[in-house]
């Protein structure tokens, strides 16, 4: 019996890989259709973004790179307008002061809200009504919140500015001078957003398990050693996430400044966004705003960045 000689490049066809390469086939297809259902649920948040980030991100770009008057015809400058930067005086004034803004009323949330966490986190009758009273501040709107503290502060019929004066720990009006108008926006503020900031930090020692602090107890660890080895560390994210958010919300410092003290007296508490604001819309210089507003949102995104290594790193 002769056996069929078998040319050489061919091989014979393997039954199972002849059956197996339609339900791969189809499995791949499935994949992809998969895929693009994927693509079909996140496609409007992409259209949004796309619509109300990127789409104002180039156009700020863009206009940064002109003279960009009110009205009339923008003129191309190139980076002129990120030249000036290092000239304007105003701006790095504006700069330093925000940056001393944050480095102070950063560590004036933190201790408060810290405390109020530590003590709405126990087991004591009431707890959830204090809960209620220290949170109410935030639901309030910054701005009413500012209007709310001028009125208090007012030396004709201000309650908390008669208190002050009564016990002689003030003697012209508040918003008047340049150090107690930056006191009372770091109070204001301080009383608006440590309710948020107590929110965040309950939440993560609630996470914390309990069976870590019954094993501290009962090796003898006491209040302050359980703090220091269990709760600071397990609470390094949530830390972390307060932090940045604070940090990022005190260089856009705005609406508190605008409303309490104008920028005044004196131009002593203008902001890196209140001197945007002044240069956009006082100066008619849009073009050289948004290249201020470019710098900072680099200068934001580093810290972001920053930020987030640190927390990895920690973390690993």
């Amino acid at each position: 019996m002769k056996v069929p000689a078998i040319s050489a490049g061919h091989s014979p066809a393997n039954p199972s890989t002849v059956k197996s390469g339609k339900p791969r086939r189809r499995a791949i297809a499935n994949y992809r259709r998969k895929d693009l259902v994927g693509y079909g649920y996140i496609a409007p948040a992409f259209l949004v973004v796309g619509i109300f980030f990127f789409c104002p991100l180039g156009l700020l770009i863009w206009m940064s790179l002109h003279d960009w008057p009110l009205l009339g015809q923008p003129t191309f400058r190139g980076w002129d307008n990120f030249l000036a930067l290092f000239s304007d005086h105003t701006f790095w004034e504006s700069f330093w002061f925000t940056a001393r803004y944050t480095i102070i009323v950063t560590p004036a949330i933190f201790l408060p809200a810290y405390v109020l966490a530590l003590l709405v986190n126990s087991k004591l009758p009431g707890t959830n009504l204090f809960r209620t009273i220290y949170f109410l501040p935030v639901v309030i709107g910054l701005g009413t919140a500012s209007l709310l503290w001028v009125w208090l502060l007012n030396d004709q019929v201000g309650p908390l500015n008669q208190f002050l004066v009564t016990f002689n720990l003030l003697r012209e009006p508040a918003l008047a001078n340049g150090d107690t108008a930056f006191l009372a926006v770091v109070a204001m503020v301080v009383w608006k957003t440590v309710g948020f900031t107590m929110v965040l930090l309950l939440v993560g020692m609630q996470a914390i398990p309990p069976e870590l602090y019954e094993a501290a107890r009962i090796d003898g660890a006491n209040w302050w050693k359980q703090q220091v080895r269990i709760t600071f560390p397990l609470l390094r994210p949530t830390l972390a996430l307060a932090l940045l958010m604070s940090v990022v919300g005190s260089f856009l410092a705005f609406d508190q400044f605008y409303i309490m003290t104008g920028g005044g007296p004196h131009n002593s508490t203008v902001t890196i966004v209140y001197w945007i604001y002044r240069a956009s819309f006082t100066y008619f210089k849009l073009g050289y705003g948004a290249a201020m507003s470019l710098v900072l949102m680099a200068g934001l995104t580093f810290l972001s960045a920053c930020q987030f290594f640190f927390l990895r790193r920690t973390s690993d």
